[in-house]
């Protein structure tokens, strides 16, 4: 069963409430390989508290990273280097009969080393992609960016999540993407199990749909 990747047009723009909300709705597993900022805590752990479901399994971070910066940045800091084939590895060692959710840091181009960027890691993966999308003044031209690297770099991208709503811009932004919008999610201002488990609820079946081509294998 191929991995679901969650990325999107920059940091703070809900990736983490997104990856919850898939999560709970497909009680799907879940692994953040490269965690960088531990204060005031992880992404897993915020998802192990947000999840109602018992079937998810959290899976170990590759790295976990003090500093709350770029991951290269991060390691750099530590002295040490991400290595894509170290990721690579933990990946293969999660059992595949099961759907996994992927939750990236940062954007697409965020380095993890001198050589490798996070879009690296999802064709290695051979992931499906669901980019994240907010409305702020320039989210337009970021979130065009990044599809038009998506297309460039052959990724298979199921399409938007949108945090917030966009109105109208949601289908404009579809439209010259050319990504379809998989659903919006009213921004929450209470972020806790019960609105993570009602919108996994109100989404499980369009979310369904829109990833029922996760189980096979990208052709080329």
């Amino acid at each position: 069963m191929r991995p679901i990747f969650i990325s999107g047009i920059g940091t703070g723009i809900g990736k983490t409430v997104v990856a919850a909300v898939l999560t709970e709705a497909l009680q799907a597993d879940y692994w953040k390989p490269v965690q960088a900022g531990l204060d005031p805590g992880t992404d897993s752990s915020l998802i192990a508290s947000l999840v109602s479901n018992t079937q998810t399994i959290i899976h170990p971070e590759t790295y976990k990273l003090h500093l709350a910066a770029s991951p290269h940045i991060a390691a750099r800091e530590e002295n040490r280097r991400i290595e894509l084939s170290r990721i690579l590895d933990q990946f293969n060692r999660i059992p595949r009969n099961r759907p996994l959710v992927i939750e990236g840091a940062g954007g697409l181009m965020v380095p993890l080393n001198e050589v490798d960027f996070m879009i690296d890691l999802v064709k290695q993966l051979d992931a499906r992609l669901i980019l994240v999308s907010r409305n702020y003044l320039g989210s337009i031209n970021h979130s065009l960016q990044t599809a038009l690297l998506c297309r460039n770099y052959g990724l298979d991208t199921a399409g938007w999540v949108f945090n917030d709503h966009y109105l109208d811009y949601e289908h404009e932004i579809a439209d010259w993407s050319g990504y379809p919008v998989i659903c919006s999610l009213p921004l929450l201002n209470d972020v806790s199990k019960r609105t993570i488990r009602e919108a996994a609820g109100r989404l499980e079946g369009t979310l369904r749909q829109a990833l029922a081509g996760v189980s096979g294998h990208q052709g080329e």
